[in-house]
């Protein structure tokens, strides 16, 4: 199936499974223990926590998943054939048919549609964006909640894709106006980017941000547009020392780092990358 969806080259033997790392893909097991059927297996022979922790140190695109049982046993939900909503952080999650004899009821070529797909959905589609780091007359930074289908939490600067035939400064404006009621403001320097790939609702972006400083001398937020359809929760204002204190996930990662370096020098002569 992977050779001939065109994920790897050739066919690999079994005794070359590790050969695959050469090719981006690694193969492990959902569940350690050999049964006769997948219907043997019991809850407990699923370690979700080892997933999450290869998601976690390894980082990968996206992880597929050979067959529903195996995606079921880990998180208790049963699901469609495709990409999923949830996530594990930032790597996709995808659900291809069983390739094992037990399955021989779905024809050769259905099964190998789905590892196509697989292929075809590992491009991330690019996405530039344009977002504003909204500072007070207190310093304080406006910052707006983003929770995925699975409660997955992340607070982030507000902005969004730039839209076919806008300029940045359109999309900023118009996104600072849906997403926060504010509408007089005047445009500061660029003065962060970033480039990051991750899953967000099915599918797998390659986001291109550029990041400008708003100066603003007050603003209660007033979304005018219904903001949860986009995956938005909540819009608050956050001081510094909150920043440095939050558990919570923040985009970028070194918000707080950045801001301090903002406040204290200025901004930058040029725009600084501020990574994942």
């Amino acid at each position: 199936m992977l050779a001939d969806a065109g994920l790897t080259p050739r066919v690999l033997r079994p005794d070359e499974q590790f050969e695959a790392l050469d090719f981006g893909i690694g193969l492990t097991n959902a569940a350690a223990r050999t049964t006769r059927g997948s219907g043997d297996l019991r809850r407990g022979d699923f370690d979700r926590e080892r997933l999450e922790r290869l998601a976690e140190e390894l980082n990968p695109r996206a992880i597929a998943f050979v067959g529903k049982e195996a995606y079921r046993g880990l998180f208790g939900e049963r699901p469609e054939l495709g990409p999923q909503q949830r996530t594990l952080g930032d790597v996709g999650l995808f659900v291809l048919p069983s390739t094992s004899p037990a399955n021989a009821a779905v024809p050769y070529d259905e099964r190998l549609r789905w590892f196509e797909a697989l292929r075809e959905w590992l491009e991330p589609v690019d996405r530039p964006a344009v977002r504003a780091l909204v500072l007070d007359a207190s310093d304080r930074v406006l910052l707006v909640e983003f929770v995925d289908a699975v409660g997955q939490v992340w607070w982030a600067t507000p902005g969004g894709g730039i839209g076919e035939g806008e300029s940045p400064e359109e999309t900023l404006r118009r996104e600072l106006r849906e997403e926060l009621g504010l509408r007089e403001f005047d445009l500061g320097p660029e003065i962060w980017w970033r480039e990051h790939t991750f899953t967000w609702m099915g599918r797998i972006l390659r986001a291109h941000e550029r990041i400008h400083l708003v100066r603003v001398e007050r603003h209660e937020p007033a979304p005018e547009i219904d903001l949860e359809a986009e995956g938005v929760h909540e819009v608050r204002w956050w001081t510094l020392a909150e920043l440095e204190a939050a558990v919570e996930t923040l985009v970028p990662r070194r918000l707080p780092r950045f801001l301090c370096e903002l406040l204290e020098h200025g901004p930058p002569p040029a725009p600084i990358d501020v990574g994942v």
